[in-house]
């Protein structure tokens, strides 16, 4: 049984609004932990940019839904042609128009900030280059997706799956999905390959901030291929999932910031913990009681590496959690 428009637009409205409420709780946890750090350290500032970006664009997306549920049920019922159906299937209605132009401008917030993430940490133009130019292509293909949907007169019975309009928002649809594919794959490899490289010199392992990406990029890569499928199928699902994708770009980039947050926050306080226990049962005075202390010969020995992507995959970490040191580069072995 086919799914009819008004009742996809309520659902997908629901939805929407407790995604939404989840995103606006996840924000200002988000803007608290980029904001509440030593007074020696700088605010992140683009990170808080892309938080408040990313905010914006959900709140705007979220209010236009509920006016659209406002003038197709209510306002427009009996004055549009065709009815409530007619006024939801309709892609050159302006408030449709305009939500998709703001569901394009999160989408390439979103991409374009993970494709930063891989430039951060590789360090190499080559490496982002095929990511950048498929930016580029959801860029071309969203704006195109917007026009054609505008070109929609109201007089006919258009249909976001008609030809003119829906092999822009199918390209737009797959292309997004590939480049969260790609950088997603090359930021968690890269961060796992120096974790590896540098594990004998180091205490703390990065895999919990691999898993935390690869966590991220998987549900917004199921929510696309979701959309996608349901699009290609010409199902009114698509509008469901559709609405379902705004908050959640919001809240994998929000629930990133937060997990590895937590992450670092419980290995900060596992190590004083240990720190303490060792102090306890060390006691300085007791042992120089017991021993008499003679001069000793200590042979020092530095080993120092310089990586420069090792460094980077540590301003990567610090960029998400806002908590860690910067790694030197080096190590002392006694």
């Amino acid at each position: 049984m086919a799914l009819n428009l008004d009742k996809a637009a309520v659902i997908s409205t629901t939805i929407e609004s407790i995604l939404y409420g989840f995103s606006l709780f996840m924000f200002g946890l988000t803007v608290k932990v980029l904001l509440d750090r030593p007074s020696s350290r700088q605010i992140n500032r683009l990170l808080l940019t892309v938080s408040c970006l990313l905010f914006i664009f959900s709140t705007m997306h979220m209010a236009i839904d509920v006016k659209r549920i406002e003038n197709g049920l209510v306002t427009d019922r009996d004055t549009f042609p065709g009815g409530p159906i007619a006024f939801f299937a309709q892609p050159g209605e302006f408030t449709f128009v305009f939500k998709n132009a703001v569901y394009t401008a999160q989408t390439l917030t979103g991409d374009g900030i993970l494709i930063y993430r891989c430039y951060v940490v590789w360090q190499s133009f080559w490496v982002v280059a095929f990511p950048t130019v498929v930016w580029f292509a959801v860029l071309t293909t969203g704006i195109m997706a917007v026009y054609s949907c505008s070109l929609v007169p109201l007089s006919s019975s258009g249909s976001v799956f008609v030809k003119s309009v829906g092999q822009w928002i199918a390209a737009f649809y797959s292309l997004t999905l590939a480049a969260n594919l790609v950088t997603t794959c090359l930021l968690a490899y890269k961060i796992w390959q120096l974790d590896k490289r540098v594990a004998h010199v180091r205490q703390r392992s990065r895999m919990p901030i691999v898993h935390i990406v690869m966590d991220a990029g998987a549900l917004y890569s199921m929510m696309l291929i979701s959309a996608l499928a349901c699009f290609v199928n010409e199902s009114n699902g698509q509008y469901i999932v559709l609405d379902m994708v705004t908050p959640i770009i919001s809240i994998t980039f929000y629930m990133v910031i937060l997990r590895v947050g937590m992450t670092t926050a419980r290995l900060h306080s596992a190590q004083g913990t240990i720190h303490a226990d060792s102090l306890r049962s060390h006691p300085g005075n007791s042992a120089r009681q017991s021993y008499h202390l003679n001069p000793l010969k200590v042979h020092i020995t530095q080993l120092t590496e310089h990586d420069r992507s090792r460094s980077s995959a540590e301003m990567v970490a610090d960029d998400y959690t806002s908590l860690e040191d910067k790694g030197q580069g080096s190590t002392q072995a006694v």
